[in-house]
């Protein structure tokens, strides 16, 4: 009888990536999406050389921008672990604001600086540094890669996830890279996310002349009416592992630039961040229910969704969950703490196939000039995903 090669022992042998330089040739491409400027590519050869088989594939349709993604695997057999993640990053901005060419990497102060070295190019290149610690029978590892998380999120992971399920790619976990610490290193992790729900509100009266009011339907104190129906009644007051859900208006419309005039229509927008105790079903009707107390005085009042709403998820909480949660204390000293906090990310498409959690650098400057992490968080969380995978595969011989 064969034994199965000690992890550890084995790992000794492979040939180290080293995260910062790939930190470094990642930021050097432009990718601002949807553009990738190279960025897949030079994943490609990475993992190529590291065993991966890798997949490049290019989504479009659904009213957006097409999309070039990367999947990739190695290993076979004993558990499935997926990482995924985004090499797109948001416009620069006003480059005036950084110190130095935003995709020229630069080192200084122990830190990297550059678009995307937080948000988030870093979580890649410490993954595939840690899987260079990995040997290829270990287990299997998935690589979900999108160049479309930053803006539409259309042709990106949802579309990757899909496929994966349907050429017969499965999980028992999943990481997503994206910048989870808060102050520290390690501090908390991500095991949900509230969803986003967004809707506009118009009231349509009768145009007429402010002097004859009875000739004219004002829609505006209808409006001002659902603006106060809508933002001042709670939606709850908060569950188990999240705060309360809140409705913020967003504008309030009425395009009328003369004082002499009573306007046609008007309308309003708003957005929802939701807890686990809603659904876009379920805020539908609740918006129906808070518009139809309104006296609607001879207006009509139309409500619509604006764009796809994103879920609320929460990851089951168990055994791989609080194994993460270990590795990263023996590194960082204390607990993460179990956060559901922020907006929104590629984790809830995730969240529909399998376990996920969010795990990655401090992203205090992430969509910032002069974007930066320090060199020993992009050191430590290397470390943290390599220990977690040792652990993880492992674990499947316990």
């Amino acid at each position: 009888m064969t034994e199965t090669p000690d992890i550890h022992d084995a790992a000794s042998h492979l040939v180290i990536t080293d995260p910062l330089d790939l930190l470094l040739r990642l930021i050097a491409c432009p990718s601002v999406t949807p553009e990738e400027a190279g960025a897949l590519a030079l994943l490609e050869a990475e993992l190529t050389g590291l065993g991966f088989s890798v997949t490049r594939l290019r989504f479009e349709g659904d009213g957006s921008y097409p999309v070039d993604n990367l999947f990739a695997t190695r290993g076979q057999g004993s558990r499935r672990l997926l990482f995924a993640g985004h090499t797109d990053v948001v416009p620069p901005g006003d480059l005036a604001h950084w110190t130095t060419d935003p995709f020229t990497p630069r080192i200084a102060d122990a830190r990297i600086y550059g678009r995307g070295a937080a948000d988030m190019k870093s979580g890649i290149a410490a993954f595939i540094a840690a899987c260079a610690q990995i040997p290829a029978n270990a287990g299997t590892i998935q690589l979900a890669i999108t160049n479309d998380e930053e803006a539409d999120a259309i042709n990106g992971t949802e579309k990757l996830i899909r496929w994966m399920r349907a050429n017969g790619h499965h999980f028992d976990f999943a990481i997503v890279g994206e910048p989870s610490s808060a102050e520290t290193l390690g501090d908390s992790i991500k095991i949900g996310r509230r969803g986003s729900f967004s809707g506009k509100v118009t009231v349509t009266g009768m145009q007429g002349h402010v002097a004859y009011p009875h000739k004219a339907t004002n829609p505006l104190p209808i409006l001002a009416a659902a603006a106060t129906a809508l933002a001042t009644q709670p939606l709850d007051n908060g569950s188990e592992h999240f705060p309360a859900s809140n409705l913020e208006l967003t504008s309030i419309d009425v395009g009328n630039t003369i004082a002499n005039v009573i306007p046609a229509s008007g309308s309003l927008r708003f957005n929802i961040r939701y807890n686990d105790s809603w659904t876009p079903e379920t805020l539908t009707d609740w918006v129906h229910a808070r518009l139809a107390t309104l006296p609607v005085d001879g207006c009509t009042i139309a409500f619509e969704i604006l764009g796809t709403p994103s879920r609320a998820f929460l990851s089951p909480l168990g055994a791989d969950i609080d194994m993460l949660a270990r590795t990263i204390a023996d590194r960082t000293g204390k607990l993460p703490q179990y956060s559901t906090g922020g907006g929104t990310s590629d984790a809830r498409f995730i969240a529909q196939y399998g376990p996920v959690v969010e795990c990655g650098l401090v992203g205090t400057t992430m969509h910032k000039a002069d974007e930066h992490i320090s060199l020993s968080d992009l050191a430590g969380l290397t470390a943290i995903y390599s220990d977690f995978m040792k652990a993880f595969f492992t674990s499947a011989r316990s």
